[in-house]
């Protein structure tokens, strides 16, 4: 039986409607200048919605269907206001000797990890493609929901939540165990630096050779450096490629495959994560994944939740 969504808006202005959504947009404006400074990205945002969700009936679904995504981007921005490393003792040292020990690779002076044998031995060719693949890791997901959202209805909506799922269990670990990435032990050693700010590492190759700051601006905004495990840039797209198996997209899977296994290899070789950290973000995806399938959708108090924001799996 073909899986659907049912997103139910029949009037575009009413009372209610306009009462609830300026609420919510003056709450979100007012609650983000409180905890991390308003800025002009929270007033884009809510722009946006509020155009899409009262322009037509087609457009409100489509926002209210993304607004999975937007709950996600506002919970990741807030974590500035509660840096993780406040809570526990970041791990440093020892998972850097954990990689080591692991995966380290021997060399005429001793075990290196990969992440200092990829910064040994860089090319241009790996900078460019680890770029590019890094590029992805949040257009692809994002595209692919689009086409579900057109496509099936029913599979975009458990995409959404099973997307939504995956990044709290990833916040929760990055709570329970702080971790420094590797450029961070590159640049500062195993002493710890609370202000340390978001850094492009290995990226910074790819802005150079073609002469723009897109990287330099993307980790300028970095909630937290403290959150290298689990690495959920490699959690995402095997989140894509299970559902894209699932919806049998023939050749499209190959490529997804291929942008799967790109931004791993990229994780690692620009020395934003450890091999370890790269596992714990599949291990997450799984776990969500198979939270969301054996649990979730067969919980009927869940499902009823649903039933009440007119969203429905068959």
């Amino acid at each position: 039986m073909k899986k659907s969504v049912s997103l139910v808006a029949p009037h575009l202005f009413s009372r209610q409607d306009i009462l609830v959504t300026t609420a919510i947009s003056i709450g979100y404006i007012l609650l983000s200048a409180l905890l991390v400074g308003f800025k002009t990205d929270q007033l884009m945002l809510v722009l946006l919605f509020n155009t899409l969700y009262y322009a037509s009936s087609i457009t409100r679904k489509f926002i209210l269907g993304f607004s999975i995504f937007i709950v996600y981007w506002i919970i990741f921005d807030y974590m500035k206001a509660f840096p993780n490393y406040r809570f526990q003792t970041v791990s440093i040292e020892s998972l850097y000797n954990g990689e080591k020990f692991l995966f380290g690779i021997p060399t005429a002076t001793g075990r290196i990890t990969p992440n200092e044998f990829w910064l040994q031995h860089p090319s241009t060719f790996l900078d460019v493609l680890s770029g590019v693949f890094y590029l992805c890791w949040v257009p692809v997901p994002l595209v692919f929901a689009g086409y579900l959202f057109y496509k099936n209805r029913g599979q975009f909506l458990q995409f959404s939540l099973t997307f939504l799922l995956v990044n709290l269990l990833g916040f929760v670990v990055y709570y329970v165990y702080p971790a420094a990435p590797p450029w961070y032990v590159q640049q500062h050693g195993f002493h710890f630096h609370a202000a340390t700010p978001g850094n492009t590492a290995g990226l910074h190759r790819f802005d150079d050779l073609l002469h723009t700051g897109i990287f330099k601006s993307l980790y300028s905004k970095s909630s937290n450096v403290f959150a290298a495990m689990p690495s959920l840039h490699s959690a995402y797209p095997l989140i894509v490629f299970y559902y894209g198996l699932k919806n049998r997209l023939g050749w499209v899977n190959v490529l997804l495959a291929t942008v799967m296994a790109g931004i791993w290899f990229a994780a690692v070789y620009t020395s934003h994560h450890y091999i370890l950290d790269v596992l714990a973000g599949i291990l997450c995806a799984i776990a969500g994944i198979f939270i969301f399938k054996k649990y979730l959708m067969n919980d009927r108090n869940f499902i009823r939740f649903l039933a009440r924001y007119k969203l429905k799996i068959d």
